[in-house]
């Protein structure tokens, strides 16, 4: 444990080094309590700058700020004069099967809240200078054959609607001023939550394995890495439109299978066949296990951003806790 805090520690404060010469930000973030958001927060307050967290509900302290993502009017004057707004917020997309109720809520959380969160910020007489939104490699759909960069065109299955009017919705914020970035968002490696805490359980067990046939590529990232390169975009003065928040070396199901199962010191030869994940999780398990994705972050790393955990077994060994 002491460890696994002194390397968090260290790269944090070097993550934060680069801008020491820049004044701290005041930065508005919905989403504030997810598994990205909570981790966000928790680096950028530690390294000098304020965030303010909007809930949905009553504020509870003076660093909350009520709004509301369902499109009803809200008052943002206590976001007057902020720095950067970094918009996380929406439905779980994995949190049950997909049915048409359920894809309309992931839908319209993304695209309803983002309205609502920038028709409330044209209400400032002082705007924030940066707007960062979420998105996800799902922008591409779920398969792709060939690599993709971020001059990709857009899939044509849910995830990719969602995630085109997403980044559609977010884009107004260009009209009012405002450097608008989109942080297409790859498989985030945390045993807190997503789909390693998940998988977690079968492969501590030993009866963890490759999904399907397991040649799908995952574009993965480390928590960590997602943390540093929204951090970095925020300070870069000049970054915009879409960015591959992705670690450089994906892997296949298979492969991932292994360096987790070697990882943990346990075997990782039992598949998850695709019918089961039909069976079990209908089209969202289509999309979201059996998909083949290889999205390369060539954005990110031509602003000279560079990886802490640039390869799997890297990643895992550090957020498992087995360095």
């Amino acid at each position: 444990m002491f460890t696994y805090r002194h390397e968090v520690t260290r790269a944090d404060l070097a993550r934060h080094a680069p801008f020491a010469n820049q004044p701290p930000r005041t930065i508005a973030m919905t989403g504030a309590s997810g598994m990205v958001g909570a981790a966000l927060s928790a680096f950028l307050t530690t390294g000098g700058h304020r965030v303010l967290k909007l809930v949905r509900g009553k504020p509870t302290g003076a660093d909350e700020v009520a709004w509301d993502p369902a499109g009803g009017p809200w008052d943002a004057s206590p976001l007057e004069s902020i720095d950067a707004v970094i918009h996380l917020a929406g439905e779980n997309i994995a949190g049950r099967r997909w049915s048409e109720a359920h894809k309309r809520r992931v839908l319209e959380s993304r695209t309803v809240g983002t309205k609502s969160l920038i028709d409330a910020l044209a209400t400032l007489k002082q705007r924030p200078k940066t707007f960062l939104c979420a998105s996800a490699i799902g922008y591409y759909g779920a398969s792709r054959a060939e690599a993709v960069t971020e001059d990709a065109a857009p899939g044509d299955d849910f995830m990719a609607d969602v995630c085109r009017k997403w980044e559609d919705a977010s884009a107004a914020a260009a009209a009012l001023g405002m450097r608008v970035a989109q942080l297409r968002i790859g498989v985030v490696l945390s045993p807190s939550g997503g789909a390693l805490q998940k998988m977690l359980p079968a492969f501590q067990f030993g009866v963890g394995g490759p999904v399907g046939k397991g040649t799908q590529t995952m574009s993965w990232v480390s928590l960590d890495d997602v943390l540093y390169a929204i951090h970095f975009l925020v300070m870069h003065g000049t970054a915009s439109g879409a960015f591959n928040l992705t670690a450089p070396t994906p892997a296949t199901s298979a492969s991932f299978a292994r360096t987790l199962g070697a990882v943990l010191g346990r075997p990782s030869i039992l598949p998850l066949p695709a019918f089961a994940v039909r069976a079990a999780f209908g089209e969202m398990g289509e999309a979201l296990l059996l998909g083949s994705i290889e999205a390369r972050p060539t954005r990110l790393e031509a602003l000279g951003f560079r990886f802490e955990y640039p390869t799997l077994d890297g990643a895992l060994r550090h957020t498992l806790g087995r360095g």
